[in-house]
């Protein structure tokens, strides 16, 4: 039995031997973890964002895995909804073991997932803007790629003056992000001279007829809508109906494509939105384009495309495929200088070699402050014409 023993035993070295990208994977698997809207106001967007990860590590392990260990990737559905977000980071946490959790989208579902995450050592990457993400104590295990809304209030106010507006009436249902999206908003138009109210409404109406009579009479010359998609649709129709004719400026999220197919372009026409813009001529943008098969990626589904490449190369630059590791060494993976690389394979075998990379992304340059945020952020600006989003200028 011992000679039998060990002879199996120098027939599998062999073996091996002659298959070192098998040996290479005989680790236990890496589970990380994406946390999308799949379904619910969000459901534009999270099953795009969680096919490009699924594309991502299938690259990845096809080129040998990470650590000798092969990647294995968990998604869940937020729903758009914090309780159901708890409830899938739980599985997530305690029952598939995940070293990262990704793509967190609607601001409330990170704000109740984050500390689920801190507290098991999960790593949260967050595609979600609201300030008080990275107010929260959660002592550098989250970054988010999203610019927050202290620079997305300002970009709103400067670009309502710019669109010669003066008096800006905000509606948005209750978020995490709005108080403080609006309040920014209004500081960059009272340096104008302009002047802006708030009025929050219950997204769950099926009219705002009423909360729309109410902000006409503040007479603006700009209605500024800070919903989600089903919200703003409602909101859409009932500014339409009341006879409305002034400049509306929306976030681009909420004014999809899919919006635009639903209502009559007269209801439409003309809305101006704002959002984050991806680095649309690096090769980041240019590999998620072929991911996705669309020539215009979403900048959500191009910041989860820099959330696993980064927490790839993170573990690989840690050398452990735990949480602990992306949050030690993703900053030294994403602004520590080295090789520039857009994708993980590329920085793994740099990393293997004993080198250093600095990445930069999809979405832009990954770095990021002692709070997580993203020090800096291009804008993309866009017009809705004929039922189509018209792009205006990238800045």
């Amino acid at each position: 039995m011992t000679l039998l023993t060990r002879r199996a035993a120098l027939a599998a070295g062999a073996a091996m031997l002659a298959a070192p990208s098998l040996a290479r994977a005989q680790g236990a698997p890496i589970r990380l973890g994406t946390l999308t809207p799949l379904t619910g106001a969000g459901g534009p967007y999270g099953p795009v964002m969680a096919n490009c990860v699924r594309a991502v590590i299938a690259e990845v392990n096809g080129a040998g895995g990470v650590l000798g260990r092969q990647l294995q990737l968990v998604s869940e559905d937020d729903q758009t909804n914090p309780e159901a977000g708890v409830r899938a980071a739980r599985k997530l946490i305690d029952v598939d073991r995940v070293a990262a959790i990704m793509g967190t989208w609607a601001s409330s579902v990170t704000t109740a997932v984050a500390p689920l995450c801190w507290e098991s050592r999960t790593f949260l990457a967050t595609v979600s803007g609201a300030d008080s993400i990275t107010a929260l104590p959660h002592n550098g295990w989250l970054v988010r790629t999203q610019p927050n809304t202290t620079l997305q209030g300002r970009k709103f106010g400067e670009y309502a003056l710019e669109l010669g507006a003066r008096r800006a009436f905000f509606m948005a249902p209750q978020t995490p992000f709005t108080q403080s999206q609006f309040t920014n908003m209004k500081a960059a138009l009272e340096r104008g001279g302009g002047a802006a109210e708030l009025l929050v409404y219950d997204a769950n109406k099926p009219s705002l007829r009423t909360e729309v009579d109410q902000a006409l009479r503040f007479r603006p010359d700009i209605i500024v809508m800070g919903g989600y998609t089903p919200d703003t649709t409602v909101l859409l129709r009932d500014i339409f109906r009341a006879g409305y004719t002034g400049r509306k400026l929306a976030f681009a999220y909420s004014v999809n494509q899919q919006m635009l197919s639903a209502l009559p372009n007269e209801v439409t026409e003309g809305i101006h939105t704002l959002a984050p813009s991806p680095a649309e001529d690096s090769g980041g943008y240019a590999r998620v384009r072929r991911i996705v098969g669309n020539d215009n990626p979403d900048p959500y589904t191009c910041q989860i495309y820099d959330h696993v490449n980064l927490v790839v190369m993170a573990m690989a630059a840690g050398r452990d495929g735990t949480g602990q590791a992306i949050r030690d060494s993703i900053r030294r993976v994403s602004q520590g200088g080295g090789d520039r690389v857009d994708n993980a394979v590329d920085g793994l075998r740099i990393v293997a070699a004993g080198g250093k990379v600095d990445y930069d992304g999809a979405s832009g340059p990954c770095d990021f402050t002692d709070a997580g945020d993203i020090s800096d952020c291009r804008f993309r600006y866009e017009q809705v014409r004929a039922g189509r989003q018209t792009l205006l200028r990238i800045a």
